[in-house]
């Protein structure tokens, strides 16, 4: 089974989602940003039901009670599973393949529909006249790898035939916490940008504290409006979930990327390898000003928790609001 959650699924979400999927079976493969694999020989002994219901059951729990609606594919392989899961049209749904019959369905797909063909290979493929699975199973393996590389062509033309012994390899969630902004029209102000990322950077620090992480290293993603991206990590001096630092930290990303009038589509921050807070080393200092920050700030996530995220913040970003 391959489920595709919504894009820009929050970072609650995903892992409450992941969470129906155990119940369903034990054995799940997290695929971030928002999609998770699993394996259903097992259930379907213990539930006693079909694939297809399998499917339904869980489409129907993450409805109710996270209010999320995914698109399941179900498969004999991974690659028949999320191919299926892709070819559901939105918001969701369930479309089940069975194993007798996933070469007949995979033959008329065009052939960027194959879970693992990328939009290069795939114009590859159509120079040469391959526009359907079907035509791409009934290459031999050997023309398929001399268009397209040695593994990327043996692998092509493998799913192209059903051929995929990939196991779902039970995977819990990458340490990472992540927070992203689209901007409605072409940002050039750099202080409306520089506003926006504090702002962020203030979501990115509440949401680590309430999960009881730290971060070791911050990444910034800058996206253009001619669809090029720009990013780069650095990494803190000490793991942290404190806006304070991770402020500090941003800005350096910020100034690294040398702007000049840029035209921003958005813009992405992102925490990377997290700990438990309870096992990082605190400082012993002597900056009063500092711990009277933290007490505010520890102040500041109860007044959130309480009357919403944007009751209260720092000026700059609240005068932009206004």
């Amino acid at each position: 089974m391959h489920v595709r959650c919504p894009d820009h699924l929050s970072e609650d979400a995903y892992p409450q989602s992941l969470e129906q999927l155990a119940e369903l079976s034990p054995v799940g493969q997290a695929v971030p940003p928002s999609a998770a694999l699993v394996e259903l020989k097992g259930a379907l002994r213990y539930h006693g039901t079909d694939t297809r219901r399998l499917g339904d059951v869980l489409r129907i729990r993450t409805l109710s009670r996270l209010g999320v609606d995914v698109r399941v594919g179900i498969g004999p392989t991974i690659t028949v599973a999320a191919t299926a899961s892709a070819r559901i049209p939105l918001p969701g749904g369930v479309l089940a393949v069975a194993p007798d019959q996933a070469d007949a369905w995979l033959a008329p797909l065009p052939v960027e529909a194959l879970h693992g063909i990328g939009p290069r290979q795939a114009d590859i493929l159509h120079d040469y006249g391959i526009h359907t699975v079907g035509l791409l199973a009934a290459v031999p393996a050997a023309t398929v790898q001399r268009l397209l590389g040695g593994r990327a062509g043996r692998l092509a033309a493998d799913r192209a035939r059903g051929t995929d012994p990939r196991p779902v390899v039970p995977r819990a969630l990458p340490r990472a916490a992540s927070v992203r902004r689209r901007f409605a029209r072409h940002a050039l102000d750099g202080a409306a940008v520089r506003s926006t990322l504090l702002d962020l950077l203030v979501q990115l620090g509440r949401l680590m504290r309430g999960r009881g992480q730290a971060a070791r290293a911050l990444t910034l993603t800058l996206r253009f409006a001619s669809g090029a991206a720009w990013e780069k990590t650095r990494r803190l001096p000490e793991a942290s979930g404190h806006d304070e630092d991770l402020r500090t930290v941003a800005y350096q990303l910020m100034d690294a990327a040398g702007l000049q009038r840029g035209r921003l589509t958005g813009l992405a921050l992102k925490a990377e390898d997290l700990v438990d807070a309870g096992q990082t080393a605190e400082q012993i200092s002597l900056d009063h000003a500092r711990e009277a920050r933290l007490v505010a700030e520890e102040a500041m996530d109860r007044i959130r928790d309480k009357f919403g995220p944007g009751i209260i913040g720092p000026a700059a970003v609240l005068r932009r609001a206004s």
